[in-house]
């Protein structure tokens, strides 16, 4: 095989001769991103190639024939083996081939390209009252590709058990590039006109007819014995019994025998009605003795979780992120389902009352809201990334997370496997389809020293024997990849390890597809990521603390472990770029595992001066929301801040840099001479000053206040009372909208919160955003030293972004007790209402519908005080909200390369809200943020619609007749 640093400069010809227009990308900024899965691997590949049709994949794969280099299928890339990573070249099928091809309701069937996402699916099916089966806990970022590759299960696997049980047939590419399928009877060429292939591959499917005949005692005694027992090859489904099953014997393969490019899946109806209970027990081993009586009731779902779990989800989202869990330190879910939502429920009060009885639960209820479970849900379907980075900062990997047993052996097996972690000093945290006997586990390994990968190695041995011992399968569902390959041999005899070999040899003689797994398997302790030697480490000093992390910037950047949440397209706020482009290297994953790259000086190799990794964070908006709803906390927002500070240390800026960073300044100055200077922004000379500073001219530069009309606004505000709040009138707030700070004032003074105003002081958020931060420590140690002055009244701050950056920069760029207790006391207007306000207080009356921007900020940094539940609680009927970044996220959206970025972010979720906003109609739009107000003021347009304040809404003193957005 040629080696493939001489063979890329040929393959890269040869694809461009024969794949004119195919998408091959060679650089750091896309090797170092796909260097990685969700495992604990490292593996950067050559190339990465994004294919949009299969006579692409087959263009690919015999130029990598030709030249000899590898090829890895990659779907969603949230293998936690080491499934998805490879040396040669990386086949992304998820930016392209995701298109849903066929649903058929009356055979039950979907045909569908390898790259579909799982949700996508089951959302298209849902039309018909249709799903597919199988949901791993990634369904929001899984492809169908990626799940016939690791034959993946899920949460409902009780029932609808593991993919290779819903597959009709797989539309393939050889090795050598010839395009077959393989269906329920064998394998035939895709052109039955192409003589050549239709030898090839009936050549092919007779020498594995001679391979199963050889082996058929082996195979029948081996395989097929619990039902989560996805480790080696499936090859009994090629028994004669089962019909020479060709699609479900290459479920499961990894990719090492062919490249899927899309299947037919079979589809099953959606339950009427259903049901979850939360179980509670002391021990997940008390859990899992329970595991065969819940069986017997035919549930859909029997998962399991440990406290660690729990506990990180509620310091990550807040202690409301998690309720409806009875008492105990472990848990069991459990879900029913049928025709009748009444016969449901009673079915779960009569299983609930039989476990009471067994007398191991702590408490156990029945979850009827719909909200409710949905939440705890994700508590569950979070596990992997809550359990990797826990409230104690502590830090646990994949390697032994997969393991599967029959689960009326579970508990013995959980039992014993406890006490090997205790033998070699590990800590585990819990879950996992405890209905199917399958167990994830994260531990404690010591992955970064010679002495603790040899130690590791030594558990995960050990391991292996003892799952084997209990009758049970290495891996349940995420396959074998790196992690698990080498182990096969203390799984299966010696005579089936040869015959996986010679399945794989007749697929792909000269191994190039996805080598290092299952055969010919690499060294379980080989190219792990942690295993970096110390002296290409990067010097890390940085000037934010990152008190969280362990070893500071490096630690901060490593929580990303690769689940991929960030590459959602529903559910939550973050990644908005990423929503907006589709593109790896604009999600949080990707800018995250780039600057692990820029850390250990892998394929980014000239650190914070790294272009690769600037390209990278360019769209990243800031918004924060990934330090709230990544499951392992990464905060990206704070990483660009860093890095733009080191990176243009010493440097010229971009302009926008000093017209946008500088703007608290500059809008002070123009406070004093704001009339004329509003006349001149708004002329011609207003445009060339916007693109000399970096500006877009696409947008109505806000007009600025003068310092007369916030002295106004706040003097008609002032009641007398004695001051139990400070009211800090942030920059935008000053600058922009003064009418909000006497709202505010109004609002709080008739919560039983009178304020006194704090109008001359600054968060230094447009510095930190900007990476100016030497600039933005001097602004914030100001500010600290004038509010911590011996007064302890809340901080009522109205600019959310302003609130959080003196919540959560200030303590962590000044790092002082001072900053510290300046934080402590600080509250949004929302949270003051909610935990300050006087019993009783109701505002004045609220229209019944409002249209919510919620900005990014308030949600990601004041878990538990959120607009809409408080408008829900102050009688508004109808919160519809945009959940998402508004799109204009400060500088960015202001800012002129980013502004069609800004527009297609807003068009994720604001603007169909907007749209739908009737200006006949009493509809009233919030936004806290100004940032926020003023992208709905940018694309209403002349709609005659304008976002309020919530102090402008609750304000006693507003014109309630005449509300926003009604016609006189």
């Amino acid at each position: 095989m040629n080696d493939t640093t001489t063979a890329l400069e040929p393959l890269v010809v040869r694809l461009a001769e024969t794949a004119p227009g195919l998408r091959v990308e060679t650089g750091p900024g896309s090797t170092g991103l796909y260097a990685y899965d969700a495992s604990n691997y490292r593996v950067p590949p050559r190339a990465v190639v994004f294919p949009r049709s299969a006579d692409d994949v087959v263009a690919v794969l015999r130029a990598c024939r030709e030249t000899g280099v590898p090829v890895t299928a990659r779907g969603g890339g949230t293998s936690m083996a080491g499934n998805a990573v490879g040396p040669g070249v990386v086949l992304d099928f998820s930016r392209y081939m995701n298109r849903i091809l066929d649903i058929d309701p009356v055979t039950l069937t979907a045909r569908v390209e390898a790259g579909v996402i799982l949700d996508a699916l089951r959302s298209a099916a849902a039309l018909h009252g249709l799903t597919f089966g199988p949901d791993p806990s990634s369904h929001s970022r899984c492809t169908i590709g990626g799940m016939i590759g690791n034959d993946a299960c899920g949460n409902r696997s009780v029932r609808h058990g593991r993919t290779s049980g819903h597959i009709e047939a797989l539309e393939i590419v050889t090795a050598d590039g010839v395009r077959a399928v393989a269906d329920r009877t064998g394998l035939r060429a895709a052109d039955p006109y192409d003589t050549d292939a239709v030898q090839r591959v009936a050549a092919l499917e007779a020498d594995v007819r001679r391979l199963i005949d050889g082996d058929l005692a082996s195979i029948r005694t081996e395989l097929g014995r619990v039902p989560r027992q996805v480790s080696g090859y499936q090859l009994h489904h090629l028994l004669p019994e089962h019909g020479f099953d060709m699609a479900r014997a290459l479920v499961g393969t990894e990719g090492s025998c062919a490249v899927v490019t899309a299947a037919t899946v079979r589809l099953v109806a959606t339950a009427q009605a259903s049901t979850l209970l939360t179980l509670g027990y002391d021990d997940v081993v008390d859990a899992a003795e329970d595991v065969p009586e819940i069986l017997r009731w035919n549930p859909t779902a029997v998962e399991g979780m440990d406290e660690a779990i729990v506990a990180t989800m509620r310091a990550r989202r807040g202690p409301d992120s998690v309720t409806g869990l009875p008492e105990g330190r472990a848990w069991l879910y459990v879900e029913l389902d049928g025709d009748d939502q009444a016969a449901v429920d009673a079915r779960a009060g009569e299983l609930l009352d039989v476990l009471e009885a067994r007398g191991r639960m702590t408490g156990g209820r029945v979850v009827h809201s719909p909200a409710e479970r949905r939440s705890l849900w994700r508590v569950r379907e979070d596990g992997a990334g809550l359990a990797a980075r826990l409230v104690d900062g502590g830090e646990s990997w994949p390697g032994w997370e997969d393991a599967a047993v029959a689960p009326v052996d579970l508990a013995s097996y959980l039992r014993d496997f406890r006490k090997l972690l205790a033998a070699h000093g590990l800590t585990g945290v819990l879950y996992g389809h405890f209905g199917a006997g399958c167990v994830h586990v994260r531990i404690d390994f010591d992955l970064a020293t010679d002495s603790g990968r040899a130690a590791t190695r030594r558990f995960l041995t050990e391991a292996a024997a003892l799952v084997v011992g209990h009758g049970g399968s290495l891996s349940g569902e995420h396959g074998d990849g790196r992690a698990r390959g080498e182990l096969l041999e203390v799984m299966y005899s010696h005579r089936l390890i040869r015959a996986f070999a010679g399945f794989k040899e007749i697929f792909d003689p000269e191994g190039l597809l996805n080598p290092g797994v299952i055969v010919a398997p690499a060294s379980l302790d080989a190219d792990l990521a942690l295993h970096t030697p110390a002296e290409v480490l990067l010097p890390v000093e940085t000037l934010f603390s990152f008190p969280h992390d362990e070893d500071g910037f490096a630690g901060a950047v490593r929580r990303c472990v690769g689940v991929g949440r960030c590459r959602s397209d529903v559910g939550g706020v973050m990644c908005p770029s990423y929503r907006a482009t589709g593109e790896e290297n604009d999600s949080t994953r990707g800018r995250a595992r780039l600057l692990q790259e820029m850390v250990r000086g892998g394929t980014v190799q000239d650190g914070w001066r790294s272009t690769e990794v600037r390209d990278a964070l360019d769209l990243c908006l800031s918004c924060k929301a990934c330090s709230s709803d990544c499951p392992v906390g990464v905060d990206m927002a704070t990483y660009k801040a860093e890095f733009l500070h080191q990176h243009y240390k010493g440097r010229v800026r971009p302009r926008s840099h000093y017209s946008l960073g500088w703007l608290p300044l500059t809008s002070k100055l123009v406070g004093y001479a704001a009339r004329p200077v509003n006349a001149l922004l708004r002329g011609p000379l207003g445009k060339l000053l916007a693109r000399l500073g970096g500006v877009t001219t696409k947008r109505r530069i806000p007009a600025f206040a003068s310092r007369h009309a916030l002295r106004k606004s706040l003097g008609t505000a002032r009641t007398g009372e004695p001051a139990k709040t400070l009211l800090f009138v942030d920059s935008f707030t000053r600058a922009f909208r003064p009418e909000v700070a006497g709202s505010a004032s109004r609002v709080l003074a008739d919560a039983g919160l009178p304020c006194t105003a704090q109008d001359d002081l600054c968060c230094g958020l447009t510095w930190v955003s900007t990476g100016q931060l030497s600039l933005a420590r001097r602004i914030m140690a100001r500010t600290v030293a004038r509010l911590d002055n011996g007064d302890d009244r809340p901080i009522v701050v109205a600019e959310p972004s302003c609130a959080a950056a003196l919540k959560r920069d200030v303590p962590e760029l000044l790092g002082t007790d001072a900053a510290r207790r300046v934080a402590a006391r600080v509250h949004t207007l929302t949270g003051a209402l909610t935990d300050l306000a006087a019993p009783g207080w109701a505002p004045p009356e609220l229209p019944d519908n409002v249209v919510l921007q919620t900005h990014c900020h308030e949600y990601a940094t004041f878990k538990g005080h959120h607009p809409r539940d408080l408008l829900g609680r102050l009688g508004v009927t109808k919160v519809d909200e945009a959940e998402g970044c508004c799109g204009l996220a400060g500088n960015f959206g202001f800012e002129e390369q980013h502004y069609d970025t800004s527009m297609a972010v807003a068009g994720l979720a604001l603007r169909p809200r907007l749209d739908d906003v009737d200006p006949r109609t009493p509809a009233v739009v919030v936004a806290d943020g100004f940032s926020c107000a003023t992208q709905i003021d940018h694309l209403a347009g002349d709609r005659g619609i304008r976002a309020l304040h919530l102090a402008e809404l609750l304000d006693p003193a507003a014109d309630r007749p005449g509300q926003p957005g009604e016609t006189s």
